[in-house]
C-alpha cells in the first residue's frame, strides 16, 4: 500500500468515525436530554391509534371528530357507537409500524407504561419518536449511497452532513409524523428510479428497477395519501423514459390501486366515501373555511365546499410554495440551486435525464399541495415537499462544485477546493447548533424528570395521572370534549371528541354519547385553543365556547377574587349547569369542568 493511499484511508476513516459520533451525540441527546415529548396533533393521533391496533382492536380510534361522526352516522343511517369508532382520516402504514412496536414493548397495556409521579414526559412519546429517528437516520444512509451512485462519495458525504444538521429534520423526527418514514421509502423509491435510469441510458431493459421504485412510492402513498401525487409523476416519467414505452407506467399505476382497493372499501363501508375523511383536508386548500372548522362540523351540509374562485386559490398555495421554498427544503439553501442546475449540461446521461423524473415529481407533488393546501407553520403535516430535500441539495451542490472549480483562484489554491462545502456547512448548521446550548441546559436541569414537557400546550402528566389527571377522572366508557382531543386520546387514553363550535353541535354530540351508554363527564380548555393566535381568531373559530375558552384567562386576570364568564354566558347557560365544577389542571391555562366534584390531594396538585 502506498503512503498516500495509506494517508486517504486514514482520512476517511477518521472523517466517517466523527460523522457516526456526532450522529450518535445528536440522537441520544435529542431522544433524552432535549427530548419534550410529541407535540403534533396528527402525530398523537397516529400514536393512539396504533396503540389500538396493538391492542386487537383495529383501525379505531378515540379521538371522535363530529364531521367523522356524521358521515358514519349519516351512511349507516343511526346512531354508531363511540367505543371502536373506526378511523378513515389517516394513512395505514405508519400506525401499523408504530403498532407493531407498541406490541412489541407491551405498550398495548397502558398500565405497563404509566407515567411516574415525578415524570413530565410520556413515556411512550420517546418510543413513538425513536421509530421515526430510526427511519431518519436510515434514510441518511440511503442518501448516501444514493448520491455516491449519482455524483461521487464527496457530495454524497456533505449532503448526509446536511441531513445531519438540518433542524428541520430533527424536529419532523422527535414529532412522531410520518415525514421520516416517507423520506426513508422515496429516498428507497430514488435509488432504484436512478438504477433504471442508468438502465435506460445504456439501451438496456429498466422494468425490474422501475417497478421496484413503484413498489416503494406505493408504500409511500399507503404512509400519507398526499404523496400519491408524488406517484402520479413518476407514473408519467416512466411510462414516456422507459421501455417498452406505458408497460411499466401502467405496472405502476395498478400496483398502487391494488394497494388502495383495501382503504378504499374500508373507508365506503363506514362512512360512504372511498376517501373517508381523509378528503375533507382538501377544505384546508380549496375551501372558503380551514380544515379544523369541517372536522368540528357536526353536519358536513352546512359547510358546502365552495369551489368558487379556484384558478386563484390554486395559483395562491403555488406561489405560497415558491416563494417558500427554502423552508420547505428543511432551511437547506442550496436545495433550491436544483432548479437552476436543470439548465446545466450534465455530461453523463443518466444525471441529465433523472433530474427531469425529479422535476416531474416534485411538479405533481406542489399541484396536489395547491388543492389540498399547505402552510409554512412548523410540523405542517402535509409537508412532503422535504422528501426532495436530500436529492436536490446533491444537485445544488454539484452545480455549485462546477462553478467553484472554473475560478481560476481556486483552480491554482488547492486548499480552497472544499471551501465552498464547509461554508454551506456551516451556513445550513447554524440554526441547530445556536440552539443547543440554552436546550442542553433546561435538559440537564430537568433530566431527573424525563425531560421538559412541551408547554404550552401539552402537559402529559395532567392527563395520564390516575390520582390527580384526567385518566382517573373519566371511565373507559365515558366521553370528554376537548380542544385537544388527540392528547386526551393518546395521554389519558380516553375517548375525546373535538369540541364542536355551536352549542346545538355539542348537545345533539352529547345526547347521542348519553343514548349509547358512554355519556360525557366533562369538557377540557387548553392553551390549544385559548393560546392558538388572537383573542379575536380564537373567539371566531370557537364561537358559542368563546367564554368557556377564555374563562380561565380572566379568572387569572381578575384574581382575586376571580370573575368567571363561564356561568354568565347565556349561549352556555344549560352547559353551566350540568358542567358547574371546575378543576384546575395546570393552574387557570388547563382547566376541567366536570359533571361532578372531584376532590385532588394538595400535594397531588400540578
Amino acid at each position: 500500500m502506498s503512503p498516500n493511499t495509506s494517508q486517504f484511508d486514514t482520512g476517511v476513516l477518521i472523517r466517517r468515525s466523527l460523522f457516526f459520533l456526532v450522529l450518535i451525540l445528536l440522537t441520544l441527546g435529542n431522544l433524552f436530554t432535549l427530548f419534550k415529548g410529541l407535540n403534533a396533533p396528527h402525530a398523537m393521533d397516529q400514536a393512539q391509534i396504533a396503540r389500538e391496533i396493538a391492542r386487537g382492536n383495529g383501525f379505531t380510534t378515540k379521538l371522535i371528530r363530529p364531521v367523522a361522526y356524521y358521515q358514519a352516522a349519516t351512511h349507516e343511517k343511526r346512531a354508531v357507537s363511540l367505543l371502536g369508532f373506526q378511523d378513515t382520516y389517516h394513512s395505514p402504514l405508519n400506525p401499523l409500524l408504530n403498532a407493531a412496536v407498541l406490541k412489541l414493548i407491551g405498550a398495548d397495556d397502558s398500565d405497563a407504561w404509566q407515567m411516574g409521579q415525578n415524570e413530565m414526559v410520556y413515556p411512550l412519546d420517546r418510543v413513538i419518536a425513536t421509530v421515526s429517528t430510526l427511519f431518519f437516520l436510515m434514510a441518511i444512509g440511503v442518501n448516501y449511497l444514493l448520491i455516491s451512485r449519482i455524483f461521487d462519495g464527496k457530495i454524497a458525504g456533505v449532503c448526509a452532513i446536511l441531513m445531519l444538521f438540518c433542524e428541520t429534520f430533527w424536529q419532523y423526527s422527535l414529532s412522531g409524523l410520518p415525514q421520516m418514514l416517507m423520506l426513508l421509502l422515496f429516498s428507497c423509491g430514488l435509488y432504484f428510479v436512478y438504477r433504471a435510469v442508468e438502465s435506460a441510458s445504456e439501451g438496456r431493459i429498466a422494468m425490474t428497477p422501475a417497478v421496484i421504485a413503484g413498489v416503494f412510492f406505493t408504500l409511500l402513498a399507503l404512509t400519507h395519501w398526499m404523496t400519491v401525487w408524488i406517484a402520479l409523476g413518476y407514473i408519467i416519467y416512466a411510462a414516456v423514459a422507459f421501455r417498452p414505452r406505458g408497460i411499466v407506467g401502467i405496472t405502476v399505476l395498478v400496483l398502487i390501486l391494488l394497494a388502495a382497493v383495501g382503504p378504499m372499501i374500508r373507508n365506503h363501508g363506514i362512512t360512504g366515501s372511498p376517501f373517508g375523511t381523509a378528503f375533507l383536508t382538501l377544505y384546508g386548500g380549496l375551501g372558503n373555511g380551514t380544515e379544523e372548522s369541517v372536522m368540528r362540523t357536526v353536519d358536513l351540509e352546512s359547510e358546502p365546499l365552495v369551489l368558487s374562485g379556484l384558478m386563484g386559490k390554486i395559483l395562491r398555495t403555488t406561489l405560497l410554495q415558491s416563494t417558500d421554498i427554502i423552508p420547505f427544503l428543511g432551511g437547506i439553501i442550496v436545495a433550491p440551486l436544483f432548479f437552476i442546475a436543470l439548465l446545466h449540461p450534465f455530461k453523463r446521461k443518466s444525471i441529465a435525464d433523472f433530474r427531469w423524473a425529479i422535476l416531474l415529481m416534485w411538479v405533481f407533488a406542489a399541484l396536489g399541495l395547491a388543492f389540498f393546501g399547505i402552510t409554512t407553520k412548523e410540523l405542517d403535516p402535509n409537508q412532503i415537499h422535504l422528501v426532495f430535500a436530500p436529492i436536490m441539495t446533491a444537485y445544488g451542490l454539484a452545480f455549485i462544485s462546477i462553478l467553484w472549480s472554473r475560478l481560476d483562484v481556486v483552480a491554482s489554491t488547492p486548499i480552497l477546493r472544499n471551501l465552498h462545502h464547509a461554508v454551506i456547512v456551516i451556513i445550513c448548521a447554524l440554526p441547530l447548533v445556536l440552539s443547543l446550548p440554552s436546550k442542553v441546559k433546561v435538559g440537564m436541569t430537568l433530566r431527573d424528570r424525563g425531560g421538559v414537557p412541551h408547554w404550552p400546550p401539552y402537559y402529559a402528566p395532567a392527563l395520564n395521572s390516575k390520582t390527580a389527571g384526567l385518566k382517573g377522572w373519566v371511565a373507559e366508557n365515558q366521553v370528554v370534549f376537548s380542544d385537544q382531543p388527540w392528547a386526551v386520546a393518546w395521554y389519558a387514553d380516553r375517548m375525546s371528541i373535538w369540541l364542536p363550535p355551536t352549542v346545538d353541535g355539542f348537545e345533539s354530540l352529547e345526547s347521542t354519547a348519553d343514548d349509547l351508554q358512554s355519556p360525557c363527564v366533562g369538557i377540557l380548555i387548553s392553551p390549544s385553543s385559548h393560546g392558538s393566535g388572537p383573542m379575536k381568531d380564537v373567539a371566531f373559530r370557537f364561537k358559542d365556547f368563546a367564554a368557556m375558552v377564555f374563562d380561565g384567562r380572566v379568572v387569572l386576570a381578575t384574581y382575586p377574587p376571580g370573575i368567571s364568564i363561564y356561568d354568565k354566558s347565556q349561549k352556555l347557560g344549560s352547559i353551566a349547569k350540568r358542567f358547574p365544577y371546575r378543576q384546575t389542571l395546570v393552574g387557570m391555562d388547563m382547566v376541567y369542568y366536570s359533571d361532578r366534584a372531584i376532590r385532588v390531594a394538595e400535594d397531588e396538585q400540578y
